[in-house]
């Protein structure tokens, strides 16, 4: 489903990645490891085209995505869940799932079964659907950002951070909605430092130092290698 070839990003005269390389095959679950600064969201900006690379190419489905903008990603199927939710704090967790719909009222779509299987998956936001995104916890507003996204009618999920700051048991909650909706036919892409959740929901994985893929291979693999153990497992 996604192809990245050799892909170079820069800031300035600074080099964030290097030649990266990676597929995920339609269905997927992969995990992109690595520490603070290594660039993970760098990776995920480019593929949702909120960056430019300098350097290589990225395929969708078998199709150059090119210079396209992050807009005609997410018609192409590509939603991304960006790192600290960004959800729209003004506007009540309705209007943060309908802006997501935009391409689709326009087509003279409804969404409302959208909105009924994101509210089956997440029965937390159809409690608090009246409520402004500011008065959500932290557990309720990243399920929100996923719900959002997947408003969008993605094909490939991109989720950065999902775990990022939120209580171990609902760390866990949201990963297994991440199981759910992966079990529903979407492919995900996640970025994630809690390395043993990432590993659990995971087929593969992909560990990126200072923009360099270093190691890949099955996740149950990867949880026993050495490499890894030391570096994010506290092993």
């Amino acid at each position: 489903m996604l192809r990245i070839e050799q892909i170079g990003v820069a800031y300035g005269a600074i080099e964030a990645l290097h030649g990266v390389s990676l597929e995920v095959a339609e269905g997927e679950v992969i995990a992109l490891l690595g520490a603070n600064g290594a660039g993970k969201t760098t990776l995920l900006r480019t593929i949702s085209g909120l960056l430019r690379p300098k350097s290589g190419a990225i395929r969708f489905e078998g199709e150059a995505l090119g210079n396209s903008s992050a807009e005609a990603r997410v018609k192409r199927g590509i939603a991304h869940v960006p790192e600290g939710r960004r959800i729209f704090p003004g506007l009540t967790v309705r209007e943060n799932l309908d802006v997501a719909t935009t391409v689709w009222r326009r087509r003279g779509m409804s969404a409302a079964a959208d909105l009924d299987n994101v509210f089956a998956l997440f029965p937390r936001l159809e409690e608090r659907s009246s409520q402004l995104g500011w008065s959500l916890s932290g557990g309720e507003q990243q399920m929100l950002a996923i719900g959002r996204a997947l408003m969008a009618r993605p094909k490939m999920l991109l989720l950065d951070e999902p775990s990022l700051g939120l209580a171990p048991r609902l760390s866990e909650e949201v990963y297994r909605r991440i199981a759910d909706i992966n079990a529903k036919g979407v492919t995900v892409l996640l970025v994630e430092q809690n390395t043993v959740l990432a590993l659990e929901v995971a087929k593969r994985a992909y560990v990126i130092e200072n923009g360099r893929i270093v190691l890949d291979g099955p996740a149950r693999e990867l949880a026993n290698h050495p490499r890894v153990r030391e570096a994010y497992l506290g092993a």
